[in-house]
């Protein structure tokens, strides 16, 4: 089954984007450049605080040059809104998930169009609510079996731990199969992945990728490892013929209208983009979790309350969930300060007016969840760990897109209600028995790549409560 070509989609007619006059053709104000680059080096060595000082600058709608078309940062929720929902078809994905490609392949991340519905279409069954609640168990348990394996006064990295716990979950809920063992192996090839892919995002990279150099050799090597993996389940599923009732398994038995099903390509670029989406993003927002708390006591001494109060004890259960609402109050506190998807990217399509302004056709939208996430207008005191922002009225009494961790519209986060249930029971199991303490003197430092990691990893000692 071939890709359908996104041509028809990139002669889009302004009139089909929206039903207003088309205001002066003009870009928004930004920073000027005192020489060629100076943005994309400022954007590199630090592009949080790039993002953050230009929305504090410039407002709203503010423009920057880095390389190639105009690029647009929005920072308004009504802005955001509208570009991932009710403008979504004048867009198409940004650079980086283009490129992202060279990871993903076509999965349902990176593709686009017909094909990109198809896929969706195809996988929606697997994330249905009832079926994401029969994987509860399966993460309670792995949480339980990392909680035992723990002991007091250990130190340990918690990124790799929640690495190893969350690659573990994801195996066997979405794969049925037992990659533990090969977890060191599958996250230090992610890693060296999503680290070299980050050089890949360089202006001219599409050249340099195709010289014979030591960065593309290690980045083709790492991917190698994981196609390694991917294939090999992807082979014992075909030999079984028998659907386990797993996503691969879907993934392998769905049919199209006219019967055709997936190449064994196209069903290990849905799965790669789950290896990346299903547990990359849940590590580091647990990992950012057990930061903020070790930072924070009073909210931790809450945490704690709560889950005595509601588990006396015992591992958590899907039906602890209601039970449970500062547990998710404080994980959705922590993907406010770090939200492990930080920044999404547009690519327009036709002309698009927002505001008085106008982003040219090929121009690139940013919205930046880092950004705004702490805009002081939607929370007060915006950098500060609070996990009461998140009672009913408060969330309420804010604008929907001032907080977006799973995108929106469309093309939402397919997974979104299998991450909440995974770090929630998650938190819980672990929180219930352990206070992690940051090393003292540890750096923590952000790590925005694709996904928000702690770019010296997150040392921390293990207290028994």
């Amino acid at each position: 089954m071939s890709i359908p070509s996104l041509s028809g989609q990139a002669e889009l007619s302004p009139r089909l984007c929206y039903n207003r006059p088309m205001p002066t053709l003009a870009l928004p104000p930004g920073p000027k450049q005192r020489f060629p680059g100076q943005n994309l080096i400022a954007f590199r060595r630090d592009a949080i605080g790039f993002l953050r000082r230009l929305a504090r600058d410039y407002g709203d709608i503010a423009f920057f040059q880095v390389s190639g078309p105009p690029t647009v940062l929005l920072n308004h929720p009504d802005h955001i809104r509208d570009v991932l929902v009710t403008n979504a078809r004048c867009f198409a994905k940004g650079r980086g998930l283009e490129r992202s490609k060279r990871l993903l392949g076509e999965g349902l991340l990176t593709s686009e169009g017909e094909f990109h519905l198809r896929q969706r279409r195809l996988m929606q069954p697997a994330f249905h609510r009832r079926r994401i609640e029969t994987y509860g168990q399966v993460m309670a348990d792995c949480a339980a079996q990392t909680r035992d394996r723990w002991q007091a006064g250990q130190t340990v990295d918690m990124s790799a731990e929640m690495t190893r716990l969350t690659l573990a979950i994801v195996g066997r809920t979405l794969f049925d199969a037992d990659v533990e063992a090969e977890a060191a192996e599958i996250g230090s090839a992610l890693t060296q992945a999503i680290h070299l892919f980050h050089v890949l995002m360089l202006p001219g990279a599409e050249t340099l990728e195709k010289l014979p150099l030591p960065f593309v050799r290690r980045f083709r090597q790492a991917r190698a490892r994981l196609d390694a993996v991917i294939y090999r389940l992807i082979a014992e599923h075909r030999q079984g013929d028998a659907d386990r009732g797993d996503l691969l398994s879907m993934l392998l038995f769905a049919q199209d209208e006219d019967k055709s099903r997936m190449t064994d390509e196209q069903v290990r670029d849905e799965a790669m983009t789950i290896f990346l989406a299903g547990h990359d993003t849940t590590a580091n927002a647990l990992t950012w979790t057990w930061y903020l708390l070790s930072q924070n006591p009073d909210a931790e001494a809450r945490l704690h309350d709560e889950l005595d109060a509601a588990l006396t004890g015992r591992v958590p259960t899907v039906d602890d969930l209601p039970r449970l609402p500062y547990t998710r109050a404080v994980l959705a506190e922590s993907m406010r300060l770090y939200p492990p998807a930080w920044i999404i990217g547009r690519r327009v399509l036709a002309d698009y007016p927002v505001g008085e302004y106008v982003v040219p056709a090929g121009g690139i939208i940013i919205l930046a969840q880092v950004v705004t996430q702490v805009d002081p207008r939607w929370f007060p005191d915006p950098l500060r760990f609070d996990p009461d922002r998140w009672t009913p009225d408060a969330e309420a009494s804010r604008p929907k897109f001032a907080y977006f961790p799973f995108g929106g519209g469309p093309r939402t986060c397919i997974g979104e209600q299998f991450a909440w249930m995974e770090g929630i029971l998650l938190l819980a199991t672990l929180a219930a028995r352990w206070r992690p303490r940051l090393v003292p003197g540890h750096p923590v430092v952000t790590e925005p790549i694709i996904t928000l990691r702690p770019k010296h990893g997150m040392r921390m000692t293990l207290e028994r409560r």
